[in-house]
């Protein structure tokens, strides 16, 4: 088990969470404008992205978007109020989700990692390889753990963060 001195306060993993999640938000905005940035045009952002070719039109990016946008409201949310507020327990419910989609494409890279190819395109190459085992994963596993923080039960009010 690891020291309470040791791991992040709650509104440090709930800003953690809700910052990464916004700026991943705010991205997918972007792309729904055409732009295709870092990538040099939509088929290699689909292959670096997601390892797959899939369109990035706004009825795609956008709703993925605003499931971003809700991620961190309801993290930040419950940070700030805890589980006493009377919506309490939908905060502490939609944190865990939060939790437990960040686990699950965690889990998803580590098999990618593995070799599994599978629900890759071909297509996908050395770029998105990279990205998952150097950013995608690790970030993913990271977000998990401070979503898991954030929804933990509170301390003693004694040692509340």
């Amino acid at each position: 088990m690891i020291p309470d001195r040791l791991l992040p306060t709650r509104r440090t993993a709930a800003l953690a969470v809700a910052g990464v999640l916004t700026a991943d938000g705010l991205l997918h905005v972007f792309w729904s404008t055409g732009r295709t940035w870092p990538a040099r045009d939509p088929a290699a952002l689909s292959y670096a992205v997601l390892g797959i070719d899939a369109p990035f039109t706004p009825p795609v990016v956008l709703p993925l978007a605003a499931v971003l946008f809700g991620g961190a409201a309801l993290v930040t949310a419950r940070a700030r109020l805890g589980r006493a507020h009377r919506l309490g327990r939908l905060l502490q419910a939609g944190t865990l989700a939060v939790a437990g989609g960040m686990a699950l494409r965690a889990l998803a890279g580590l098999g990618w990692a593995a070799g599994l190819r599978t629900g890759l395109d071909a297509g996908a190459g050395d770029t998105f390889r990279l990205l998952n085992w150097s950013l995608y994963t690790p970030l993913c596993l990271v977000l998990a753990a401070a979503a898991l923080r954030v929804a933990a039960r509170e301390e003693a009010s004694i040692r509340a963060r």
